[in-house]
């Protein structure tokens, strides 16, 4: 492959046969060697190689190998005509972010730490399989998936203002006739669990702020914030296992050049069930968020008499229908929308100063509150945190989780998992370093960062 620096944060693979598109990666010359070791790079040259896709297919900075399409990857097809790939979007549908103000310093927290992570890992389920603590009634679970957000409002579990300062404002049009009787099953015993993985809450502090949109956002130095990391969980995955193995028939018709980039027209049966589904997975993700968000709340509330008030939630992995200079369905996978100034789909708080991103470092380092740039070469998308550079196996095979733990300790950062391999698997040395993730979406005119934030306390699956 023929790869070329357009700029000093912009690098090109060149368009070449069968391509119908350049590939644009946001990256760093030592980030871009990281690529090099996996199949991200041939992964982004393969989803440029799909039938109608336009330009261009890119690739953040935190961007390693995904299924089909590169995790931190975004493509873009025609809204009238173009294709729907679950791949592009992933298993973990609308795994996102979302972020907790509290009016609260370090001072006010640092002696209840100790007592608060074991607290918020007793409330909140997580782990592999985790469930809900109570039964929810179909009925309720239905609406969930059909509603969103608005379930949560008129249930008491979230404000009006909640509501606007969500991505699609936590709701999308759908309905559950193409959903297998597998995935509700999954779902219906889920809501309001954190699951496993990189999934995680994060108590942390704001260590320092870049400009004044941080006042605009309500951050400043020392303060406390709540970070939670999750998505769809089984239910979402079901989903999309569902509609991979639905849509794998087309690979040879559609002419694909990878068999794991299995996709359909967009205004096709499958295309169209698989939208429905997916805008339910969606829902769940936010209402997920949301009520575990709730969860916390009631714990600030209790300890501290603290409210808190929700920054932003945005979606990581999903696939949407955007005006980007024509009508077109963008999948972000791995990537985070990064809407700049303007734009109507913005709270009216946000409009003139642009969307918040929510993006998280690895266990024990920075994460960042960025501001979208509203960049139309990257669709106004961005990076979604550091991303991975050792797989989960390996990081198993050669860290110890009870070590990562004590280290951890000795920088004042309190931790509980369900077990210590999991800190293993999460480990900062998997990762890419989140500064200079930060320093490439910054100098590629992407997204800006706004404020950085340390950890005071982790709950992981």
């Amino acid at each position: 492959m023929e790869i070329r620096k357009a700029s000093n944060f912009r690098w090109e693979i060149k368009q070449k046969a069968p391509m119908k598109v350049p590939v644009q990666l946001y990256t760093s010359e030592s980030l871009l060697e990281k690529m090099r070791a996996d199949r991200t790079l041939t992964q982004a040259i393969n989803v440029a190689s799909m039938p109608g896709v336009l330009p261009n297919v890119s690739v953040m900075p935190d961007g390693h190998e995904g299924y089909g399409f590169p995790i931190g990857g975004v493509a873009a097809f025609p809204a009238e005509d173009g294709l729907v790939s679950p791949g592009g979007i992933g298993y973990d549908i609308n795994c996102g972010m979302r972020l907790l103000k509290t009016n609260m310093s370090v001072d006010d927290i640092k002696l209840a730490i100790g007592k608060l992570v074991p607290l918020l890992f007793d409330t909140i389920p997580s782990g592999v399989g985790s469930e809900s603590k109570s039964r929810m009634p179909k009925e309720d679970f239905l609406e969930i998936i059909t509603t969103g957000i608005r379930w949560a409002v008129k249930q008491g579990y979230a404000s009006k203002q909640d509501q606007r300062r969500i991505e699609e404002q936590g709701s999308m049009l759908t309905s559950t006739e193409s959903l297998s009787q597998k995935a509700m099953a999954r779902g219906l015993k889920q809501v309001g669990t954190l699951g496993a993985g990189n999934h995680f809450l994060e108590v942390q502090s704001v260590d320092k702020v870049f400009s004044d949109v941080a006042g605009k956002f309500g951050l400043r130095e020392g303060q406390v914030v709540v970070m939670i990391h999750t998505g769809s969980r089984g239910f979402g995955h079901q989903i999309a296992g569902d509609y991979i193995r639905k849509m794998s028939q087309n690979i040879g018709r559609l002419g694909l050049p990878d068999k794991d980039l299995a996709a359909a027209e967009l205004n096709s049966k499958e295309g169209q069930e698989y939208l429905l589904a997916m805008r339910c997975a969606v829902n769940f993700a936010f209402v997920n968020r949301q009520m575990i968000a709730h969860h916390i709340r009631g714990i600030f509330d209790d300890v501290f008499g603290e409210k808190m008030e929700l920054l932003y939630d945005v979606a990581h992995n999903i696939g949407k229908f955007e005006n980007h200079g024509q009508d077109v369905f963008v999948h972000r996978k791995g990537a985070t929308r990064a809407f700049g100034p303007g734009r109507k789909d913005l709270p009216d708080e946000y409009r003139s100063i642009g969307q918040p991103v929510i993006t998280p470092g690895s266990m024990g380092t920075s994460s960042y509150v960025l501001v979208g740039m509203g960049n139309r070469d990257t669709f106004e998308s961005t990076c979604h945190g550091a991303g991975r550079v050792m797989s989960r196996s390996a990081a198993k095979r050669t860290l110890s989780g009870e070590n990562i733990q004590k280290r951890l300790a000795r920088k004042g950062i309190t931790v509980k998992a369900k077990r210590s391999s999991l800190l293993a698997e999460e480990a900062p040395e998997a990762y890419k370093d989140i500064d200079e993730v930060i320093r490439v979406v910054d100098q590629a005119g992407i997204s800006a960062p706004v404020a950085r934030l340390i950890p005071l306390g982790v709950v992981k699956g």
